[in-house]
């Protein structure tokens, strides 16, 4: 951590045809927010403040062109572009889609060059992104050739975390995908990222099936009893306790989840659906297994209710103290791992509702 300054906090202003600019802007309204950290929102100040306007809200910008500039105290704006945009709320478009690449990319390097801390991510459009310079599914498989390390989605809130064997993957080929070396690394990647940035000292880890009911013992197919059980043991024999395969149909409406650190699932909806109806609003998108820390709230663009000033910016709030929050813990973990009698500090004190 810098010395007497805040952590600098760097947001990409994701597809602005959507709600992200909006819960961006309403989170970081409230001043007290940067007695936390100091927020660099990478977009244009001139596409900020009509933005601003729109939406009726009272918060003041420091425009930058470099990073050299940023000030503590202040919603720093670096200007990413200076020419105007034209937005329209609820639609696709390639072009806003180009501005999307355009902040992230800069925010990413940014992050690369220790010019910020973490990085969160407003939603982008999966669609609008695709250029030739930018053929990603999306912000994590980026973050991953960029950063070091090997990605991993993880879904967290404070009672329950998800972890994904596969994400942007389709369905016809995760059996195919999943493989004793996957799931070893993400396994791997889990049970370090629950020790060393959520302060776990021996976790417990789920694994659910492939298949349903984990194949029934090999009548449902056999990938759960060919590949994730002989997995498993490996790793409980490595000293990872983790256990499974469970059923995934049954394993959150029973509770189960309650029993572990985390949860392991072996697809993107497997493991999405649950924690998005469980924790909806509150649930924070962490790209895991990376040298960089990177958060973004649980939703969408949200293209429906863009424009209309019905966001709800609680996930992305809660996605900056996640940030910030596992930036403490992962430094204060490689000083206890020198120095393994230091006190671990107190968690972050979010603000007090309004």
């Amino acid at each position: 951590m810098k010395k007497e300054e805040k952590l600098r906090l760097g947001i990409s202003i994701g597809d602005l045809n959507g709600i992200g600019s909006e819960v961006v802007l309403k989170t970081f309204e409230d001043s007290r927010m940067t007695e936390f950290c100091t927020p660099v929102i990478f977009a244009s100040v001139k596409i900020l403040s009509f933005l601003k306007r729109h939406y009726k809200l009272s918060i003041n910008f420091h425009g930058i062109d470099k990073t050299s500039q940023i000030l503590d105290g202040k919603v720093n704006v670096l200007n990413v572009w200076k020419e105007p945009v034209d937005i329209n709320f609820g639609n696709e478009d390639p072009k806003i889609g180009g501005y999307a690449i355009k902040s992230f990319k800069a925010a990413t390097e940014a992050l690369k060059n220790d010019e910020i801390d973490v990085l969160v991510t407003a939603p982008i459009n999966k669609n609008s992104i695709q250029a030739d310079d930018f053929k990603f599914p999306g912000h994590t498989d980026y973050l991953d050739q960029q950063l070091q390390g090997n990605s991993l989605m993880f879904m967290v809130t404070d009672e329950l975390k998800v972890g994904l064997l596969t994400d942007h993957v389709a369905l016809k080929d995760i059996a195919n995908t999943i493989t004793p070396q996957l799931i070893k690394q993400k396994i791997e990647t889990i049970s370090l990222t629950l020790k060393q940035d959520f302060r776990v000292s021996r976790p417990k880890i789920a694994v659910l099936g492939i298949n349903p009911h984990s194949g029934d013992n090999g009548v449902i197919g056999k990938e759960d009893e060919e590949v994730l059980k002989p997995t498993i043991k490996e790793l409980n024999e490595s000293g990872i306790l983790v256990y499974g395969p469970y059923a995934a149909d049954s394993f959150f409406g029973s509770d189960t989840y309650k029993s572990f650190d985390a949860v392991v699932a072996s697809y993107h909806d497997q493991g999405l659906i649950p924690f998005k109806t469980l924790s909806f609003g509150k649930g924070v998108n962490f790209t895991a297994g990376l040298d960089k820390i990177r958060t973004s709230p649980d939703h969408g663009t949200a293209f429906e209710i863009a424009g209309q000033n019905k966001a709800d910016y609680s996930s992305f709030e809660e996605a900056v103290f996640t940030a910030l929050e596992i930036y403490k813990n992962r430094s204060e973990y490689k000083k206890l791992t020198k120095n393994p009698l230091k006190k671990q500090p107190r968690r972050i004190q979010k603000r007090e509702e309004s």
